[in-house]
């Protein structure tokens, strides 16, 4: 019984893969099944028929929407797999601090001297020109 249970489940997976893969085909197929509606009904150029549109103006339309938002799901299903890994709470990465065995003097001074103190004292860079 319970593999059953397991077969339907991957069955209705796979048919939901395949739907998601095969959506640009079946949006084709479906123009090409209700091609006079849409010709007659919704067709953009239905009232030139001198451009010979015959309804692709309406299927470029909805190729471009479903390609659309198939990138729109595509950037969503990446953004939630980073936050996903971000806030994967299974994996602890915690860092150990092994002991030493040495130990620093409490009264250990260091001299620091910055590269760009300055050098050059502002009376030797500003003076009035000199004579040759």
């Amino acid at each position: 019984m319970k593999g059953s249970h397991r077969q339907w489940i991957g069955l209705c997976l796979l048919t939901l893969m395949l739907v998601k893969a095969w959506v640009i085909p079946l949006v084709c197929l479906d123009f090409e099944i209700r091609r006079d509606y849409i010709v007659k009904n919704l067709c953009v150029n239905r009232n030139r028929p001198q451009l010979h549109c015959d309804g692709k103006c309406y299927l470029a339309k909805k190729l471009a929407e479903t390609e659309k938002q198939q990138q729109r799901q595509a950037e969503q299903d990446y953004l939630a797999s980073l936050i996903y890994q971000v806030m994967d709470t299974n994996t602890q990465n915690f860092f150990s601090v092994q002991p030493s065995g040495f130990e620093l003097p409490l009264d250990l001074v260091f001299q620091y001297n910055s590269v760009l103190s300055p050098r050059n004292f502002p009376n030797e860079i500003f003076h009035p020109p000199l004579a040759v």
